[in-house]
């Protein structure tokens, strides 16, 4: 029994000195990364490096020797795959086998970079994650998790090898913001000002941002513990809007799964349509493609171009402005929507197309309900939104901004104009060319945004759905709304007409405050900044760059705001009011 004691005791520092050394190792790494290093410096780091993969190799080994705890299959796999890749490693820098040429191939930094890694996530996510609402909600978290990572982001940008020459704290805190919040408003050219080091920083960047921290921490602890508490699934039911407990870590599986996906045929599609002669180089054609893949999906609106895809042939890439467009049309559906897209189709094809094709009767006369009343009204006021703007800016734009374009190109570019807004924030037209009737429909598109639980900002197509059902209610004398034989909820008509004012009140707000700060600047762009802010759209008139510094503090607060959402941030800071056993009397109140 002492014995035992002893050896639980012995893991469990051996397990913490892991994770503090690995801890200590990453920080090495950005600091490698971020300086430019003597020679006894390397020295002293290849030691750090070497220390952490030692440990993480015994760290790993003893832990399956502990009878109280046996990780899960796929944590076995990647404990073996990363055991493996220590082991290469270490037998490099060591030079065991010099006569064997195969071990050079690991002779690389970026191979010991990501072994670092490895070990850091391994040893984090073995920890214990209890989203306990004992000391934050679900919303507290939330934006918790999202000012960490704008902090980190910034500090990470400020190092000297993440820019050309270097950043003030102001425009570092501006592009980490608009990075996480997947805004993609720019204040420094992104492709000119960063370095490669600096540019891999916004990707993770928006990629965190746009799937949220929780979401890879909470699955990487799943991951490798196989399991997760019962108050973690109640604030992760939360996150990924499930309405099951038991679809929790399913939802969070399918999130990454789908996003990899995605992104990575987007990537391909993307590389296929380049070729060496508008970009010579291999790798700077693949990190061109993965980068605007993870951008249009995340709806961020970053691009490493500086007129985004405006720029040169580029604005004449059809197939580009297609994959794109694609891609953070996906993004801005919502993964539930998706989710229940992919549901629909696997029925249609299991249950009506397979028993078509194979002859077979049919054995169900009603149709279930496969699509929920959320993605029917989602998908169909994205859809009207999309036709309808693609048709008003063809109209609109013909002898402007598509006169440079024919035939195909036009219907192309009009409908890439009509998504874009909808928090895209990709531009392959001159935004600042664009006529001012045009302008309004895209402002009511900045306004309008994504769907609910996707990677967009905006009101949210929902909200805007629920507010013009609620209007012809009105108007037809009904008391309630009612949709596909179903009634739309009291809460959800509140919530969302406390979203709509909300967001007119702090858009309004932060028109105000920069038209006080800059009052040289013209009220039209300033009210167009404002609403790409808080929409975390990224579409600009150029006006961003010009802005002093308390103006891009207001449009980074409403960068921020309009991720989050106000009614989040309200719902953090207020107390939550317990229900009581009555009610008082109604009264209606002169409206009109």
């Amino acid at each position: 029994m002492e014995k035992q004691g002893f050896l639980s005791l012995v893991n469990l520092r051996l397990r913490q000195s892991a994770l503090a050394i690995s801890i200590v190792a990453v920080i090495a790494v950005f600091y490698d990364f971020g300086f430019n290093q003597s020679d006894r410096v390397k020295f002293g780091l290849n030691s750090l490096y070497t220390l952490t993969l030692l440990v993480g190799i015994v760290a790993t080994i003893v832990r399956y020797f502990r009878k109280t705890e046996t990780p899960p299959f796929q944590a076995f796999i990647f404990d073996f795959l990363s055991v493996s890749l220590f082991g290469l490693l270490l037998i490099d820098k060591f030079n065991l086998f010099p006569q064997i040429e195969f071990f050079d191939f690991f002779n690389s930094a970026p191979w010991i970079y990501a072994a670092i890694f490895l070990v850091f996530i391994r040893e984090l996510a073995s920890r214990k994650l209890n989203l306990s609402r004992t000391y934050f909600n679900p919303a507290q978290l939330f934006i918790i998790s999202f000012l960490g990572i704008i902090l980190l982001g910034a500090l990470l940008l400020l190092l000297p090898n993440a820019t050309h020459g270097g950043i003030r704290f102001i425009d570092a805190i501006f592009t980490s913001t608009s990075a996480v919040c997947v805004t993609g408003l720019i204040v420094v050219d992104t492709g000119t000002y960063f370095t490669l080091f600096g540019q891999c920083i916004i990707l993770a960047l928006f990629q965190i941002g746009g799937l949220g921290i929780m979401t890879f921490a909470s699955y990487f602890s799943y991951f490798f513990r196989g399991g997760t508490t019962y108050e973690s699934q109640l604030m992760l039911s939360d996150m990924t809007s499930s309405n099951k407990l038991s679809e929790v870590i399913n939802t969070l599986k399918n999130i990454i799964l789908i996003t990899i996906s995605i992104e990575s045929i987007g990537a391909l599609i993307i590389f296929s349509n380049l070729n060496a002669i508008e970009i010579p180089s291999f790798f700077d054609r693949a990190f061109f493609s993965v980068f605007h893949a993870v951008s249009a999906f995340c709806n961020a609106g970053f691009s490493t171009l500086p007129d985004s895809l405006y720029t040169g042939f580029f604005r004449f890439k059809y197939g580009i402005h297609s994959v794109a467009m694609v891609l953070f049309i996906f993004g801005g559906l919502g993964f539930p929507i998706v989710f229940n897209l992919f549901k629909y189709l696997r029925y249609l094809f299991s249950k009506r197309l397979l028993p078509f094709l194979l002859q077979q009767g049919k054995e169900n006369t009603v149709t279930p309900w496969v699509i929920n009343l959320s993605s029917r009204i989602t998908l169909i006021t994205s859809l009207t939104l999309f036709v309808l703007g693609s048709i008003v800016f063809f109209i609109f734009e013909y002898d402007n901004t598509l006169a440079e374009h024919s035939g195909f190109g036009k219907v192309i570019t009009a409908m890439f104009g009509a998504a874009t807004p909808r928090t895209a924030g990709f531009n392959t037209v001159d935004t600042s060319a664009i006529n001012f009737s045009t302008l309004m429909l895209i402002f009511l598109l900045m306004w309008v945004g994504a769907s609910p639980a996707s990677t967009g900002g905006g009101i949210k197509t929902s909200t805007f759905a629920i507010a013009t059902l609620n209007f012809w209610s009105l108007a037809r004398g009904k008391s309630r709304i009612e949709i596909f034989r179903r009634e739309i909820a009291d809460i959800t008509v509140r919530r969302s007409f406390a979203i709509i004012s909300l967001s007119l009140v702090v858009i309004g707000t932060g028109v105000f405050m920069i038209a006080f700060f800059d009052s040289d600047k013209d009220l039209l762009g300033i009210a167009f900044e404002c609403f790409s802010a808080y929409s975390t759209v990224g579409l600009s008139v150029g006006l961003t760059a010009k802005l002093s510094d308390p103006s891009k503090l207001v449009i980074i607060g409403m960068m921020f705001v309009g991720r989050v959402s106000m009614l989040t941030i309200l719902i953090a800071l207020v107390r939550k009011e317990q229900y009581k056993n009555y009610r008082y009397s109604k009264e209606e109140i002169l409206i009109n």
